[in-house]
């Protein structure tokens, strides 16, 4: 009987050791992101992972590979070469260049005019971006002699375009960047202490940092896919609990991102969204994003552009998902030139750019000047009043109220430079020289009594000189600016 119990319980044992070995070999080898089945469906799991490598193959088909995208965006390049150029801001992890196109009808000139950026792929497994913004430089480069909108684009614009911010991510068919870092999230946070060491920052995202202390951009967007809604600031919450958290500038905002979800071609119609924008915040909050440091730390207004609702759709429907978004990308840009104050700031008493600063009165944002020609672009909404105050170090500041209707306005600044008390003093002393009262008064009597026809002609020289200098200072603005439907110096 001992036997036959023997027998029994080591029949039990072996039949159970087949799948207690095949489970354990099975967990060790398992794909990332595929799901753990039972030993009696193995023959399914091997079908489902063979059929999960051919989808991966099937997708890529028709997308360029970051081999391709580098020679497609030399040979524009060097089929408009009159309105372009290309440059690398800095390498991804595994050292491949983050390509970047310039399109101006002065590339690599700085001139007074406002620059946008449109950077793509900044998940690897979104490339719908990359595609759509070469489409777009072509489109550009075909159309600028013939069609309006490209010609503005192209007289009144720097547009920078980086197809790829995450070659490596899109190669290795994943979100992050080759260190699986979700670059939307690696850049320093307002709210919490979070990628603050810059060591530590990847190299995808320290070379957009640096990009935007060489260049001063007005404004910017990000394309990414698997919503279909234009997001604006904040990204994030103080407590970080989801609602609407508006930045200074959200009625602009707000404004910049239907200026894209109306010239979509359903953007708009969302049953999700309304009007097809959301706040970042009130959509899921998340911190470490691009578009708010963009906007605190580069003074660019920034978008992130969801653009389609499969992050990898058949390559099939690009070029309806171009169609879709054509008119949304180029109303977007152009909107730099169509609304908003524009201007450069002066110093009256050299008549050189004076970089300063501008200031909305009840928007709690600064907007710089450039460095070389004072130039500044603030994007603001239509219809409505504004109190525009401009300043710089040592100069006095200026105010103005403006009507912006539905064009854009010009308005430059001429600051005078403050009087210093030393200064004073330092006049004073000069005209004092050793004189007691009874001699100043003598003195002055005698210049008042002997040289009065001289200092009427020297009064007559001077305003003649002040006006022409004038006139001359105020065609000069004209020059610079090329595209103002209303112009105002103050």
């Amino acid at each position: 009987m001992k036997l036959i119990f023997a027998l029994v319980f080591i029949s039990l044992c072996l039949s159970f050791l087949p799948s207690l070995i095949a489970r354990g070999a099975y967990h060790s080898s398992l794909p990332s992101g595929f799901t753990d089945y039972s030993y009696a469906n193995s023959s399914r799991r091997l079908l489902e992972y063979k059929q999960a490598q051919s989808s991966v193959v099937d997708i890529t088909r028709g997308y360029m590979t970051n081999s391709d995208l580098e020679r497609a965006m030399k040979a524009f390049v060097q089929k408009c070469s009159n309105i372009s150029r290309i440059y690398s801001i800095g390498k991804s992890v595994y050292g491949f260049p983050l390509w970047v196109i310039e399109i101006s009808d002065k590339p690599g000139v700085e001139e007074a005019e406002p620059a946008f950026k449109f950077i793509g792929n900044v998940h690897g497994d979104e490339p719908v971006g990359r595609e759509l913004l070469m489409l777009l430089s072509n489109w550009i480069c075909d159309n600028h002699m013939k069609n309006p909108l490209a010609r503005l684009i192209v007289e009144n614009v720097h547009l920078h375009i980086l197809p790829s911010m995450n070659p490596d991510g899109f190669s290795l068919r994943r979100r992050g960047n080759a260190n699986n870092i979700d670059l939307n999230r690696d850049f320093p946070d307002q709210f919490f202490p979070v990628n603050d060491d810059v060591g530590a920052r990847q190299p995808e995202t320290r070379a957009i940092m640096s990009w935007l202390r060489k260049i001063q951009f007005t404004a910017s967007a990000s394309l990414h896919g698997g919503a279909l809604v234009a997001n604006y600031p904040w990204d994030g919450t103080e407590d970080k609990r989801r609602n609407y958290y508006a930045c200074p500038d959200d009625q602009t905002f707000r404004y910049m991102a239907s200026v894209y979800s109306r010239s979509h071609r359903n953007m708009y119609l969302s049953k999700e969204f309304q009007g097809g924008i959301t706040n970042g915040a009130a959509w899921y909050p998340i911190y470490g994003a691009m578009q708010d440091w963009n906007y605190i730390h580069g003074y660019c207004f920034e978008l992130t552009l969801e653009i389609s609702d499969n992050k990898w759709p058949n390559a099939k429907e690009l070029p309806i998902l171009w169609e879709y978004n054509k008119m949304s990308m180029l109303n977007l840009v152009a909107s730099l030139v169509k609304a908003g104050v524009h201007g450069r700031i002066f110093s009256s008493d050299t008549g050189r750019p004076l970089p300063g600063s501008i200031i909305i009165k009840g928007i709690n944002h600064t907007v710089k000047a450039g460095r070389v020609f004072a130039d500044y672009h603030r994007p603001l909404v239509q219809g409505e009043r504004y109190e525009v105050i401009a300043s710089a170090p040592q100069y006095k500041s200026k105010t103005t109220h403006i009507w912006l209707g539905e064009e854009a306005m010009t308005v430059d600044f001429i600051l005078d430079p403050e009087v210093t008390t030393e200064g004073n003093n330092l006049l004073r002393s000069v005209c004092d020289c050793t004189y007691g009262s009874k001699s100043r008064f003598a003195f002055v009597e005698f210049l008042w009594r002997d040289h009065l026809e001289v200092y009427f002609v020297l009064i007559v020289i001077l305003t003649s000189l002040c006006f022409l200098l004038k006139r001359r200072l105020k065609s000069n603005l004209m020059k610079h600016r090329q595209s103002p439907k209303r112009s105002v110096m103050i």
